[in-house]
């Protein structure tokens, strides 16, 4: 089922598919909701899974008002009202880790578990400029589309990953996830990245209380190294931590086995809590 919900300036548009307990997917920067797929086109056949395109990016236009990620937040929480969904688990990466938390910090009634894949309680830690990521941010701008794409994929994917690869197939293969070519930045992206810079949630992080949370960091992530994903679980009381070796921050494409049976096996915990 496709919906779409009008708000502060923006249609949002949504899908969801399966049925049994409700997962909202949320997505990070650059991609809309079809990203998820390696996860959703699994789960769906025991979860009913909810995607959506954030605001200003694939079918949820305009953007509107401001990117912020309480805005963001707003959005998920209005989809999830517009499908009936009173409580759900939550599943966020990277930006949408940031809402995912937001949420869980300011309406943590919505919720029957909470998932924070690559991601910080600080947005700042993924938006440092580091020499590595401006050099890389620097090559997706610049030179032929096929130059543009190369660096992208090595933003998101290990370099020892990419050598046994066919970049070109590659890029081609996971392009209807990320909806554009990979050589070409959506204008969306500066905004979210500004809105995922201005999110700190680090001192809000004792306010949590008995939600099930799963952290789950990347090992060779360059935009938010595991040490974030250990500082955010460390912040949340029983948070489980779980690091994926030999990935990064792609890991939800790259290593989505492993992604989907760490997230199946989180919900069914929590459903037994």
């Amino acid at each position: 089922m496709t919906g779409t919900i009008e708000t502060d300036a923006c249609t949002l548009t949504y899908k969801v598919e399966g049925h049994g307990e409700p997962a909202v997917f949320i997505q990070g920067v650059g991609l809309h909701g079809d990203g998820w797929l390696p996860q959703t086109g699994i789960l769906k056949s025991h979860f009913s899974c909810i995607t959506f395109d954030n605001r200003g990016i694939g079918r949820s236009q305009p953007a509107g008002a401001e990117i912020s990620v309480s805005r963001l937040a707003a959005d998920t929480l209005a989809i999830m009202d517009a499908a009936g969904i009173e409580t759900a688990h939550l599943v966020g990466h990277s930006l949408g880790g940031a809402v995912a938390l937001e949420i869980a910090l300011t309406a943590p009634q919505r919720l029957r578990s909470l998932a924070l894949l690559c991601t910080s309680a600080c947005g700042r830690d993924g938006t440092r400029l580091t020499a590595k990521m401006i050099w890389l941010g620097i090559r997706t701008r610049i030179g032929t589309r096929r130059m543009r794409s190369n660096a992208f994929l090595e933003i998101v994917l290990p370099l020892e990953y990419l050598a046994a690869q066919n970049k070109d197939a590659l890029a081609e293969r996971l392009q209807p996830l990320f909806g554009h070519d990979l050589g070409d930045t959506p204008s969306i992206a500066m905004p979210q990245l500004k809105a995922l810079r201005n999110f700190d949630a680090g001192g809000r992080l004792k306010e949590f209380r008995g939600i099930p949370t799963l952290v789950v960091s990347a090992e060779h992530d360059i935009i938010f190294p595991p040490a974030c994903g250990i500082a955010l679980a460390a912040g949340i009381n029983g948070a489980k931590y779980v690091e994926i070796p030999s990935a990064a921050h792609g890991v939800t494409i790259q290593c989505y086995e492993t992604v989907n049976r760490l997230l199946h096996e989180h919900f069914n915990s929590a459903r037994a809590l």
